[in-house]
């Protein structure tokens, strides 16, 4: 093998082991980002859930008119 052949191998390896550093940083901010996500979506059903029996048990003089 020539040094010059052996030194683009090298390259190309360095170049391929950064790059896959970069991207396991991206996929390790997306996961954290993708369960922050479903927490906050989670607790919003739940607050539609609550939000939704609460509207059952009002009665139309607790109901705020439209305009408000």
């Amino acid at each position: 093998m020539h040094d010059e052949t052996l030194e683009q191998i090298q390259t190309k390896i360095a170049f391929l082991e950064r790059a896959n550093g970069e991207l396991s940083d991206v996929l390790f901010r997306q996961q954290s980002e993708i369960r922050t996500l479903a927490a906050k979506l989670e607790r919003l059903l739940e607050r539609l859930d609550d939000a939704q029996s609460d509207d059952r048990q009002r009665s139309p003089e607790d109901e705020r008119p439209p305009h408000y």
